[in-house]
């Protein structure tokens, strides 16, 4: 409803005093017609609230050199968006205020490439809600605005957790949602207990990865193992003064790039991230370092393992900690965007035929998963 002003030859104070009237009188219309859309359609207002969805169209800085936007961009904009709906959801309830801190990151699936020019639709929506956690999914959609075109990009799943605002070590209770069956919960306390037990087992894994060899030979995990090393500023971090997820898996995914790309020498794109792993916080004025080594090549993809490890140097402490760990899977491409073969892997010693070997299981399990996914729909 919209209200007009009407034209009139009355003295100023006059109309002045008509246009209060007529505006009240339009909000007051305004904020009835509210209540009863709210009253007719409660459940519908219920379930927009549980999605979000924002848009972006990609921008050369967000691309390599062609043209392939990076899977880093699509992982921040994934979490930017978990993060917006997780924390807006959080504080839909009386009490303390509160912000979503992302904990873990399911496998995450890039199915189409993504290019300069195209638009970026990503949608969270929030699917289950336990005590003190949310799962959301989301969904990137890429759209060729001159032609139409649009197609799946990538999706994922993300657990998130709301710390108050106050008190940064005070784990907030979730508002519950409402689901559409039985089965829908059932389902999404299975995977709940799933990924708490993952992200348990994780934590005992703090292997230490060390230094590379001088000039080692090409083609071993030594000859393209990457690090990268950047102190925490204001700019990356959340109003908890912690670095954002979506900032710290796109460190992780460059990391991962050089990798591939050493290991190859082509053009090379993100397939998929296997399950990232928030351990612990990393605090604004902290040094982290961010390492890549491959653990497997099959004939055309590339596992390789980044681990977020930091020091916080404001509050003197000088131990080093694991705080993320994930496995990002590569694939080389030619110029016309098909994949190439992928040269072996040269494995030396016990710890890398052993990580070799639990590299090649998650790869057989994967390719099983997608054939049952496929057989499905």
């Amino acid at each position: 409803m919209r209200c007009f002003k009407v034209r009139s030859s009355r003295s100023a104070d006059e109309e002045d005093r008509t246009n209060a009237s007529a505006v009240e009188k339009c909000s007051v219309s305004q904020s009835q017609q509210v209540g009863r859309d709210v009253r007719a359609g409660g459940e519908t207002a219920a379930q927009q609230a549980s999605k979000y969805q924002v848009s972006r169209i990609m921008r050369p800085d967000d691309a390599n050199i062609v043209g392939n936007v990076h899977g880093g961009t699509i992982l921040k904009m994934i979490e930017e968006a978990g993060y917006i709906i997780s924390t807006r959801h959080c504080n839909t309830q009386n009490g303390d205020r509160c912000l979503a801190a992302l904990v873990r990151v399911e496998k995450t699936e890039f199915l189409s490439p993504v290019f300069i020019g195209e638009v970026a639709h990503v949608t969270a929506e929030i699917t289950f809600t336990s005590k003190h956690s949310l799962e959301v999914h989301i969904k990137v959609m890429a759209e060729n605005i001159i032609t139409g075109a649009k197609k799946m990009a990538s999706r994922a799943v993300l657990w998130y957790v709301p710390f108050s605002l106050q008190n940064v070590e005070k784990i907030m209770e979730v508002p519950p949602i409402e689901y559409s069956s039985a089965e829908q919960e059932e389902e999404g306390k299975k995977r709940y207990e799933a990924q708490k037990m993952e992200r348990l087992e994780t934590k005992m894994l703090t292997e230490e990865i060390v230094s590379s060899p001088p000039n080692p030979e090409q083609h071993t995990v030594a000859f393209s193992q990457s690090s990268l090393i950047q102190l925490v500023g204001p700019s990356e971090c959340t109003l908890h003064d912690y670095i954002s997820g979506g900032v710290t898996m796109k460190l992780m995914d460059e990391v991962a790039g050089i990798v591939a790309a050493r290991h190859c020498k082509t053009n090379i794109v993100t397939a998929s991230v296997d399950a990232v792993n928030f351990q612990k916080k990393i605090k604004k004025g902290s040094v982290v370092t961010v390492t890549g080594r491959l653990t497997f090549v099959s004939n055309k993809s590339m596992e390789i393992e980044v681990v977020v490890d930091a020091t916080s140097l404001l509050e003197g402490e000088k131990i080093k900690y694991r705080a993320v760990s994930a496995y990002f899977t590569y694939i080389s491409l030619d110029r016309d965007n098909k994949p190439l073969p992928v040269p072996t892997l040269k494995v030396e010693g016990e710890g890398e035929q052993r990580r070799f070997e639990e590299g090649k299981a998650r790869y057989l399990q994967n390719k099983a998963k997608r054939v049952t996914t496929k057989e499905q729909q």
